[in-house]
C-alpha cells in the first residue's frame, strides 16, 4: 500500500512543477487536511497507509490547486495573528500585512478601558476577533453589508465562544453616514481599496477566487476613506482613534483626506518594508 509520505512526495513534485513557491509547505497541509492528519507530525506519515478515500480527497486538492485556488480556501482556514479562522470565498483570506493593523489596534487598545470598538468591513472577522481575544476588556462590534461574510463571522466568533456582549455582528453599509448606533472609542479598518485599473491587473487566484465586493474601492480606490473621512457611517468619542490599512501607492492621499477632513494626529504607519501601510488619526 502507498504510504501518505509518498503521496505527499507526489503532491510536492507536482507543485513544484507548477512553479509554486511553497511546494512543501503546501504539500504538507494538503496532504494532512486530506488525511485528517496533523500537519507538524509528518515523521509517522510513512509508516501510514493511503486509504482510497484520502487518495481521492488528495487529488482533488491537487486538481482545484491547479487551478490556482487559493490554499486558503482548498484548507478552508488560515491563520491570522496566532488565532486559526474559517475561511470561504465569500471572505477575503487574512493577510500577513494586516497584522500589522491588527497589532496597532490592539495596543492601542490595551491603553484603554473598556474600550468600545468597531471593526469596519470585517469580513471574515479576523481583526475585530483578534483584538477582542487580546484585549479582554474590549467590547467590539463586526460590520459588514455581505451577509454571507456575516455568517463566516459568526462561525469564526463561536469558534472562541464570542458573543454579545463582548463581541456583536452587524450588517450594515460602511458608506451610508450615521448608519451605526453607538459610540466607539476606536475604529479598526480594511476596506476595499483596489483601484478599477488594478482590478484588470489582478493576479487569477485573486480575480477568480476572492470577492470583488471586498476589494474594489472606487475607481481611484479611495470611496472608503473618503466616506471614513467625511461622512462616515460611525460616532467617535472625543479623542477617539482610527486605525485603517490602505494599498501601497495611496497612502498619502488616503490620509489627506482625513486632514483635510479635520481629523487631529493624522499619520500614516509603515510595515517592515517601509511601505506606509496603515493610516491613523483621531477625532
Amino acid at each position: 500500500m502507498v504510504s501518505i509520505w509518498q503521496n505527499y512526495l507526489y503532491l510536492r513534485e507536482q507543485l513544484s512543477a507548477m512553479g509554486v513557491a511553497e511546494a512543501e509547505l503546501e504539500a504538507r497541509e494538503l496532504m494532512a487536511c486530506a488525511a485528517g492528519l496533523d500537519p507538524r507530525d509528518t515523521m509517522r506519515w510513512k509508516s501510514i497507509g493511503l486509504t482510497p478515500e484520502a487518495e481521492q480527497r488528495a487529488e482533488a486538492f491537487l486538481q482545484r490547486r491547479q487551478q490556482e485556488e487559493p490554499l486558503a480556501y482548498l484548507l478552508g482556514e488560515w491563520d491570522f495573528y496566532g488565532n486559526r479562522f474559517y475561511v470561504t470565498p465569500d471572505v477575503l483570506i487574512p493577510r500577513g500585512d494586516t497584522e500589522w493593523l491588527c497589532d496597532a489596534a490592539v495596543q492601542a487598545a490595551k491603553a484603554m478601558q473598556n474600550p468600545r470598538i468597531l471593526d469596519l468591513c470585517c469580513g471574515s472577522g479576523c481583526i475585530g476577533i483578534s483584538i477582542a481575544l487580546a484585549v479582554p476588556d474590549a467590547q467590539v462590534t463586526l460590520l459588514d453589508c455581505s451577509e454571507a461574510a456575516l455568517a463566516v463571522t459568526r462561525r469564526n466568533a463561536g469558534l472562541y465562544d464570542l458573543c454579545e456582549p463582548r463581541l456583536t455582528i452587524l450588517q450594515g453599509d460602511a458608506l451610508q453616514p450615521d448608519s451605526l448606533d453607538g459610540i466607539f472609542d476606536m475604529v479598526v479598518s480594511n476596506p476595499p481599496y483596489i483601484t478599477a485599473q488594478e482590478m484588470t491587473e489582478l493576479d487569477r487566484s485573486v480575480d477568480a477566487y476572492e470577492p470583488h465586493l471586498a476589494l474594489y474601492g472606487g475607481t481611484d480606490g479611495l470611496d472608503f476613506y473618503r466616506a471614513m473621512a467625511e461622512r462616515p457611517a460611525f460616532r467617535l468619542a472625543d479623542g477617539g482613534k482610527l486605525f485603517a490599512e490602505c494599498g501601497w501607492k495611496q497612502g498619502q492621499q488616503a490620509a489627506d483626506l482625513f486632514s483635510a477632513a479635520g481629523w487631529n494626529n493624522v499619520h500614516l504607519r509603515c510595515d517592515l518594508a517601509g511601505i506606509p501601510r496603515i493610516i491613523c488619526a483621531e477625532k
